[in-house]
């Protein structure tokens, strides 16, 4: 499991081409990037992030293959329950209203009433208790 700790940018942006690919090679996610004379540095980012528990390795041929230790919903579902605990004192109901306030007019009528129907249903499990 991840430590919970900030990843940076450079390692975000590894982490999202792994994720596309499924596992793939340090040159592999440096034309996943776009970046490939970035190479040496995603290298060195790959052993940073593997020490940090994000991903994991193995030998293929000569060239080591990467893969993410988490699903990218297992990592999305860690970093929204720190951002909630940081920002929102643990509150996901807090959490929950500034998205909707950032992007309540953007919401188009489908949204609005999958939110509408869970909260309906959130209401009733709560009666029902």
């Amino acid at each position: 499991m991840p430590a919970n700790e900030e990843l940076s940018k450079r390692e975000r942006q590894i982490m999202d081409a792994l994720y596309m690919l499924g596992n793939g090679s340090a040159k592999e996610i440096a034309t996943t990037i776009r970046e490939p004379e970035a190479l040496d540095t995603i290298r060195v980012t790959l052993g940073v992030l593997e020490k940090k528990g994000h991903v994991r390795h193995r030998v293929q041929g000569r060239r080591n293959l990467y893969s993410p230790t988490q699903s990218r919903g297992e990592a999305s579902r860690s970093a929204l329950r720190r951002l909630t605990r940081t920002f929102f004192g643990g509150s996901p109901g807090k959490a929950f209203l500034t998205v909707l306030d950032l992007t309540g007019d953007r919401l188009d009528d489908e949204d609005l009433d999958r939110l509408q129907e869970w909260v309906t249903a959130q209401a009733k499990k709560r009666k029902g208790k």
